[in-house]
């Protein structure tokens, strides 16, 4: 939804997204997702007295790779800082955070907006910090802890408040997610908490510079949580005002069941935390040539990606931006095609019809949610070779389809499963042709009214002889031996 005329809301993102890294942050623990609860934990993660954190280089390296992703300023020294908070899962009083210097100050994303054009958005910087643990308060009358993700390494990517609706904020976190994807240093798995998202939203009088009382909104795990949780946070801060209250600077927490959004605590100024230099880990210092280093090793991003589709492989802008939209589901795509080669017109031909198998197929099965790109039972090597079968008049288009569903189900190599049901196309034009003869003897009408000139008949004769050869004719066969016979008849 957008503000009524008179306001407009000003909604800002704090992304924070986990790690692939192997070890916690600070210390040597696993950072792996779903162990037995209080299994990766040590005396740094849980703060014992006299344990020391030692800074994880990996972490370093994977924000300067989204900082140089989203064209940040690298610092060539950034500290990290105590941000001290009490909960009972977080056993230190503090998570050690960045603050003051953070690695990477501003950068832009930018996103496609639904009715068409392209929006900046600015960020303010990209810190470093890790996780605090998590607390369990579904096992009825108790609390329980888990301080596994104690440690755990993240970035907290911090938008300027520049973003003019829920749907945009939907936008910009999708593209945040595809682009921590793209690098390799998140795997940008909301449910599970790998990427998360803290929005502050307000309202102010169109054309306003200055900001409204902000509200924070948290424990969304979803693009479409995000949105339905700012649409009602400013729903509910026009009702406030429209009424004559003020807004209460607060942080709420989204009950997506409820389709509401609850206090959780006061939140006054940041300062709140009284951040200060953490004693234990000294400044990081990122050297330009260890800039320069990350920034070789940095991969295609997702619009040159797309953009090379287009150009490269003659794809449709549509098509590119769905198959690039994920990178799992477009290295499937170039893993497909490069299993049916060719060169020139034929290369193109093939990118199309891998395009759209995998537009429509493969990704009607991965929506089901119980598989992914990754781990597709149907291999690249093997639907190209489906493919390719379809290219060489072995199978009909139609006899793919059910060569595919069986691929999914089994695994099995395409050709098998042809041998195994008898699926080969007929293209023996004797064989047709008694079929085709047979459908036109059986459709006097449909036959007067294809020599009367209704050419749109001609369609049901051709399907009438698919189902009569169970979907095994050679489908050029079937088109050239009916307008012959056809012509023969009405002549």
């Amino acid at each position: 939804m957008s503000a009524p005329d008179g306001y407009e809301p000003v909604i800002g993102l704090e992304v924070h997204a986990q790690l692939l890294t192997r070890t916690k942050a600070f210390c040597g623990c696993s950072a792996r997702f779903g162990d037995a609860p209080n299994a990766n934990v040590c005396p740094v993660c849980l703060g014992l007295p006299g344990a020391l954190p030692v800074l994880n280089k990996s972490v370093v390296e994977f924000a300067i790779r989204m900082g140089l992703a989203v064209g940040s300023r690298i610092a060539e020294r950034s500290v990290f800082a105590r941000k001290n908070y009490f909960y009972p899962d977080l056993p230190k009083g503090y998570q050690i955070s960045q603050h003051e210097i953070p690695l990477c100050s501003g950068g832009e994303v930018a996103i496609d907006l639904p009715g068409g054009g392209r929006k900046t958005v600015r960020l303010s910087h990209i810190h470093m910090e890790e996780d605090a643990g998590k607390s369990i308060h579904d096992q009825g009358a108790d609390t329980l802890v888990d301080l596994n993700r104690c440690g755990v390494p993240l970035i907290e990517i911090v938008s300027l408040p520049e973003i003019g609706s829920p749907r945009e904020a939907s936008l910009y976190l999708a593209r945040i997610r595809q682009l921590v994807t793209y690098l390799g240093i998140c795997d940008g798995n909301m449910e599970e908490g790998s990427l998360r998202c803290d929005a502050n939203v307000s309202v102010r009088p169109r054309g306003s510079t200055v900001l409204g009382t902000k509200t924070e909104l948290k424990n969304m795990n979803s693009f479409r949580h995000v949105e339905r949780a700012l649409e009602f946070e400013i729903a509910r801060q026009l009702g406030t005002i429209g009424e004559g209250g003020a807004v209460v600077q607060e942080t709420l927490l989204w009950d997506a069941d409820a389709g509401v959004a609850e206090p959780m605590r006061s939140k006054e100024e940041a300062h709140d935390y009284r951040y200060f230099p953490d004693p234990d880990l000294v400044p990081v210092v990122v050297s330009p040539s260890w800039i320069d280093s990350v920034r070789r090793s940095l991969p295609e991003m997702p619009e040159a990606r797309r953009d090379r589709f287009v150009t490269s492989l003659g794809l449709p802008r549509y098509d590119a931006d769905v198959l690039t939209a994920e990178k799992d589901v477009a290295d499937y795509f170039e893993e497909t095609l490069a299993a049916l080669g060719g060169e020139g017109t034929s290369r193109a031909q093939h990118a199309k019809s891998a395009s759209n198998w995998i537009m429509t197929d493969v990704l009607r099965v991965i929506a089901g949610g119980k598989t992914t790109a990754r781990t597709f039972p149907v291999t690249a090597g093997r639907l190209a070779a489906m493919i390719g079968m379809i290219g060489d008049g072995t199978i009909s288009g139609k006899i793919a389809k059910e060569v595919f569903e069986d691929m999914v189900a089994t695994g099995d190599e395409p050709r098998a499963i042809v041998g195994r049901r008898g699926l080969l196309q007929v293209s023996d034009p004797e064989a047709i042709g008694r079929a085709v003869d047979a459908v036109i003897a059986a459709n006097a009408p449909q036959v007067r009214k294809y020599r009367d000139g209704n050419a749109n008949v001609f369609g049901y004769f051709v399907g009438e002889t698919m189902k009569l050869m169970k979907g095994k004719a050679n489908p050029a066969v079937v088109n050239d031996l009916l307008r012959r016979k056809l012509g023969e008849a009405a002549s």
